[in-house]
């Protein structure tokens, strides 16, 4: 009996297109891409939820933002944020949905710096003012406080340093000098971003008199201005450079080296070093002019001291090496042209303990 052919059923039917094989070529020689089975989304619908996006996160962070506005140089683009933000930071305030953001730690915060006063050195033992009872016809003594200008770790020498984020620059080298000779107690208060054209942002008066309560500093060093080449916040604005602005400026400087002097205490006053930015470097030059006048006409007068030479050139001018005392040729400022290095800090914090040598304080 002849066999029969099998003949098996086409169980994909006639019409399926065959699937393509991984090394199909095309007419044009090159292979086809892959299937894409992603599922994609509607372009509406990702510019919708974008939007939606933007829209919450706007509205929790629009005090914030207001606030930023609120501190930034006065002038138009500081206007039209305020303008802008306005309105979504009322309404995120009558939602109650800075609430959230206080929650997640990220709300308004002081400037970063120090963040308060820190204190390093030998303590500082002051006396309580009792008066011991004495029987009649005793003979009565007097206690010398000490000098001073002769400290010991027993009677340290009270230091403050204050300053803005290149004050900082100095501050902490200064501390740390002063603080390793065992006979100084030097307490540090710096701030960034911060001076004394805007109070509205951080109250340094303020600050330097709740400082002045805490440290009774005998001796209190000044590094500020970096920022304060900026209009006054009125109304009326009053622009940086006019004679209005000078004027303002000098009383503020004025004030603050009145409260930093308060107690009886020597004010020794940075000035600040030159600038990469010639444009800023000019705004510091004017800032350092009132400084050292309002320096030479304070009582008792301050003891101005100009960084120009000591981090510029013999000219007075920007370099970001100088050779310091040593002969060593020291990197002092930072990629920004604004700042101080390690090594600047360094040697701007030489120069006060040199200066406070030359005024008569034993400070080894």
């Amino acid at each position: 009996m002849a066999e029969r052919d099998t003949v098996m059923p086409d169980l994909t039917g006639t019409d399926a297109p065959a699937p393509p094989r991984e090394d199909a070529v095309e007419s044009n020689g090159r292979r086809p891409p892959p299937p894409d089975r992603r599922a994609r989304a509607r372009w509406t619908r990702v510019l919708g939820l974008g939007a939606g996006a933007f829209g919450v996160w706007l509205l929790l962070f629009a005090p914030t933002l207001q606030h930023n506005a609120q501190v930034s140089p006065v002038g138009t683009r500081r206007t039209v944020s305020l303008d802008l933000v306005g309105p979504f930071a009322a309404l995120s305030r009558s939602l109650q949905l800075s609430h959230i953001v206080s929650a997640t730690g990220r709300s308004n915060r002081l400037p970063g710096g120090t963040e308060g006063l820190i204190a390093v050195g030998p303590p500082v033992h002051r006396a309580r003012g009792t008066h011991p009872t004495q029987a009649p016809g005793a003979t009565t003594t007097t206690t010398v406080p000490p000098n001073p200008k002769k400290p010991t770790a027993a009677a340290p020498l009270r230091v403050l340093i204050v300053g803005d984020s290149v004050g900082l620059d100095m501050g902490g080298p200064l501390q740390s000098d002063l603080a390793s000779t065992g006979v100084v107690n030097a307490a540090l208060d710096a701030r960034e971003s911060t001076g004394l054209t805007r109070p509205d942002y951080f109250n340094w008066p303020a600050e330097l008199t709740a400082d002045m309560r805490t440290a009774q500093p005998q001796v209190v060093v000044v590094m500020i201005g970096a920022n304060d080449a900026q209009d006054f916040l009125g109304p009326p604005d009053v622009p940086y450079g006019s004679p209005r602005w000078n004027d303002l400026y000098a009383q503020r400087v004025s004030q603050f080296m009145q409260i930093a002097g308060s107690g009886g205490a020597l004010v020794v006053w940075v000035g600040m070093p030159p600038m990469q930015n010639a444009g800023l470097n000019a705004q510091m030059a004017d800032v350092d002019t009132i400084d050292a006048q309002q320096a030479t006409q304070a009582t008792p007068a301050v003891h101005f001291i100009a960084t120009d030479k000591s981090l510029g050139t013999a000219q007075g001018g920007y370099t970001a090496f100088v050779t310091d005392a040593g002969g060593q040729i020291v990197n002092v400022r930072t990629p920004d042209g604004t700042h101080l290095t390690a090594g600047g800090g360094q040697v701007a914090a030489q120069q006060v303990v040199a200066a406070l040598r030359w005024l008569g304080y034993h400070i080894p």
